[in-house]
């Protein structure tokens, strides 16, 4: 079975881990905020600082007017069987501090260090550890008295802030609430009760400290309070006896204080049939206890906190990357496996399995098609430049019976047109295989910790598209001038075929000069043309697609970083690193993560190591 020493201990050591990292509440929940904890609340001349020194049985908390607790306080007792009695600070865990005053002194200047000479507030704590044999096993958080006035020097919003900062910690379920009232103050006027009946209304969690009862009105006492008339809580208020401050003066020692205290309440005729309930010793083990029983309910759910908090950050160091490797062989595998990471995404693109290759068959179906149709054939064919083509393919000696060399020359003028549209469609599938490089590098998630791998990828696999775009270019443009290169005769032989069929209308016709300016016949040589480009056509719509396709969409598939392959192969192992140099911002991003990791699978070795029961 744990002891009270083994848990309040645990509970020590993974705050002390927590705070080292900069886990200190505040930031949703967290180990820190899920860890049971003492809050000590109170306005300012509660006497609360007195309470802390009477349960710790030193003069230790710096004194003055104001706001002199600027920083929250966590206050470690470790009960020590025999020996002398120090002191340790989490920021100076190589030094031990015998002398009490230099702990105040250093308290004092831990506080200025972080909020400098001001009269300011911060929420980062300090951890003051305390073994003694006169103390027991507990757990404190001193946090700054409740005010209602800001004095000068501090900043208007400094009794708000106050307030939010003593809120966020005791409106945690898991704190309980040490509420400390001075008994010559009226109860209902309580900044510590007000706040507490705000954040416990039932008062499940706060206990109840009624300091300065020897300073009260003659003829007056506090039993309805002590006594849960006044204000009822679930637990039993104590009542106190500090420190005079004629004995703060005069350095009593406080352990002498202590029998002074139980003194008063033996022989006090008001409270002598509460003494065994009161006095600071008491308080100390009251809490003590409550602290232990509190854990032993709240490490079940502090576990699995633990646990979901660790597959949690397991999970974002799987998402963001491990850390890289420093042997080269090792580098070079990485940087292998990343580019095939992108070029996966990239085939996913292309092949429908992410959007974006659905583009690719946009620029055949619609843009070349629509191209197509706008090129100037009407123009070219009209008829008045049908007579100019023809009449200047015959020169000086007019074609016998068909302008052969004018048809030719009118076919090649009308074939040199595909060749806009056939580059613009080379072009066109080019952006759209940048912009899927581009995509599919942002879409990797691997690759995004690796800025600078990301640039050498996105340059290598642009400058592979630029090849596959020039020879692209070339075959298309070898598939239109295949076109002009050799006419299929066919097409023709099957026009004269058809002419032959038909009724002689054309029995006036002795040749075709006496012909060459009709109308009629002009108009007959243009469409024959436009017959033969329109079957042209057909061919190229079917065959450019093709030839796009093979020389860049496939090769994008098969080889677009096949250069690139070869020479990271090539590279020194610096230049290696250079390409997994990662963004700052990341890699301390992945560190604080670490140390996270590191945090909570530490605090659940050291709950493991404990036995339950």
């Amino acid at each position: 079975m744990a002891t009270m020493e083994s848990l309040i201990g645990l509970i020590n050591k993974i705050q002390r881990a927590c705070t080292v990292l900069g886990d200190h509440g505040g930031q949703g929940m967290s180990l820190w905020e899920a860890l049971p904890s003492v809050a000590v609340v109170g306005g300012q001349s509660s006497g609360k600082s007195s309470v802390l020194e009477s349960v710790v049985g030193r003069d230790f908390l710096p004194r003055g007017s104001g706001i002199v607790t600027r920083r929250p306080l966590v206050l470690q007792l470790h009960k020590t069987e025999s020996g002398s009695e120090y002191a340790e600070f989490l920021h100076a865990p190589k030094k031990r501090f015998s002398d009490f005053a230099s702990v105040r002194k250093e308290i004092a200047d831990e506080t200025d260090r972080i909020t400098g000479k001001t009269k300011q507030i911060s929420n980062i704590p300090i951890h003051l550890s305390i073994y003694s044999p006169n103390v027991v096993n507990l757990t404190l958080i001193d946090l700054p008295g409740l005010t209602k006035v800001a004095v000068e020097g501090q900043s208007d919003s400094i009794v708000e802030d106050i307030e939010n900062m003593v809120r966020s910690y005791v409106e945690k379920p898991n704190c309980i609430i040490l509420a400390i009232t001075p008994a010559n103050q009226d109860i209902a006027t309580s900044d510590a009760i007000k706040l507490a009946r705000e954040v416990d209304p039932t008062g499940e969690r706060t206990f109840g400290v009624l300091t300065k009862l020897d300073l009260m009105d003659k003829g007056t006492n506090a039993v309805d309070v002590l006594e849960g008339r006044a204000y009822r809580l679930q637990h039993p208020w104590v009542g106190i006896v500090n420190r005079s401050q004629a004995d703060i003066n005069k350095n009593v020692d406080m352990i002498v204080a202590r029998r002074k205290e139980c003194e008063y309440f033996e022989t006090s005729p008001d409270y002598g049939h509460l003494a065994n309930k009161m006095g600071s010793e008491y308080l100390a083990k009251l809490l003590s206890k409550h602290l232990e029983l509190v854990i032993r309910q709240r490490i079940p759910s502090i576990i699995a906190l633990i646990n979901k908090t660790i597959d949690e950050l397991n999970a974002e160091l799987d998402r963001i990357g491990r850390p890289i490797a420093a042997d080269g062989g090792a580098q070079l595998y990485m940087i292998l496996e990343l580019c095939r990471a992108f070029d996966r995404v990239f085939k996913e693109h292309l092949d429908g399995g992410r959007p974006g290759g659905d583009r690719i068959y946009g620029v055949f179906d619609n843009q070349l098609p629509a191209a197509l149709k706008k090129l100037p054939f009407d123009r070219h064919l009209s008829l008045k430049n049908v007579q100019k083509v023809v009449t200047q393919a015959d020169g000086y000696q007019p074609h016998l019976i068909a302008p052969e060399q004018g048809y030719r020359r009118l076919i090649d003028g009308s074939i040199s047109y595909f060749k806009g549209p056939a580059e613009a469609s080379v072009d066109a599938v080019h952006f759209v295989l940048k912009e899927l490089v581009r995509k599919s590098i942002a879409e990797t998630e691997e690759l995004k910790r690796f800025p600078t791998l990301q640039n050498d990828i996105a340059t290598a696999a642009n400058e592979a598209l630029e090849r596959f775009r020039e020879e692209s270019r070339k075959t298309v443009l070898r598939l239109v001038e295949m076109e002009s290169s050799y006419l299929t005769v066919d097409f023709f032989r099957k026009l004269h075929m058809e002419s032959e069929k038909k009724p002689e209308k054309n029995a006036n016709s002795s040749g075709p000069n006496n012909d060459l300016f009709n109308d009629n016949y002009l108009r007959r040589i243009g469409s024959n043309v436009n017959g033969y480009i329109g079957m042209v056509c057909d061919t190229l719509k079917n065959t450019i697609p093709k030839a796009v396709v093979y020389c860049q969409v496939r090769e994008a598939k098969r080889s677009l970083l096949s250069n690139f392959y070869a020479q990271v192969g090539r590279r020194e192992k610096e230049r290696l690193g250079a390409m997994l140099d990662e963004d700052p911002q990341l890699m301390e991003r992945r560190t604080q993560i670490a140390k996270r990791l590191e945090l909570y699978k530490s605090a659940r070795d050291e709950i493991d190591a404990v036995a339950w029961k």
